[in-house]
């Protein structure tokens, strides 16, 4: 598709009826001239064009262009301020660019407008992690684990924080976890539990048998 072309779409879908689809869903494909042609056509104003921002953020978000994504989202948020995904995109993109104050800053308020999602916290006890803030990245964890229990990589992520906190104990409780709920398409979670296991079970002090008298 021309560049060309892009806006002449828009306004056909306008007078066809289909541009809310259009504006929508135009982050799905790999085509941000399409968002962009969105943005740029006038009547289209307020909450409905920040799809498009968020769209072309998340085009940008999936190519590494962490600052072109939350800039994106900047708009897309001064636009349509209640929309918790929006706060979880551009955390996800902060965190993705080093900015880790920000990007907790941005999971509180995604929690704060939809507080019954795991993926948040989940995300929100990584970031702390990073930080250093282990007591705080655990309870993130606990919530993200108490709201989805099925989770694997949360508690594979809250078992490394509790690792690095020195509870060996509750570490290995949830590697175990871990090994056992379902892993998805992607095997690397329970991988990197078994790992984490045999590391445990190898830094164990042998167990000598007492001499009979």
């Amino acid at each position: 598709m021309t560049k060309a072309a892009v806006p002449l779409l828009i306004v056909l879908g306008v007078l066809i009826g289909l541009s809310t689809h259009t504006v929508v869903n135009c982050g799905d494909e790999d085509e941000p001239d399409i968002c962009s042609a969105v943005i740029g056509f006038s009547p289209l104003r307020g909450s409905l064009i920040a799809f498009a921002y968020e769209g072309r953020g998340r085009i940008a978000l999936r190519h590494g262009d962490f600052r072109r994504a939350i800039a994106d989202f900047d708009e897309a948020i001064h636009l349509n301020p209640n929309r918790a995904s929006l706060y979880r995109d551009r955390a996800l993109a902060r965190r993705q660019n080093g900015d880790l104050a920000l990007a907790i800053e941005d999971y509180d308020e995604a929690i704060a407008h939809d507080p019954r999602r795991a993926a948040p916290y989940h995300q929100r006890g990584l970031a702390l992690a990073a930080t250093g803030d282990l007591d705080r990245a655990i309870l993130s964890y606990n919530t993200a684990v108490r709201l989805d229990p099925s989770d694997a990589q949360a508690r594979l992520d809250r078992g490394l924080a509790f690792l690095a906190r020195g509870q060996a104990d509750d570490a290995r409780a949830d590697f175990e976890a871990a090994l056992v709920l379902p892993a998805g398409k992607d095997a690397r979670t329970r991988d990197a539990a078994r790992a984490k296991l045999a590391e445990l079970a190898s830094a164990e002090p042998t167990q000598v048998a007492a001499p009979r008298r």
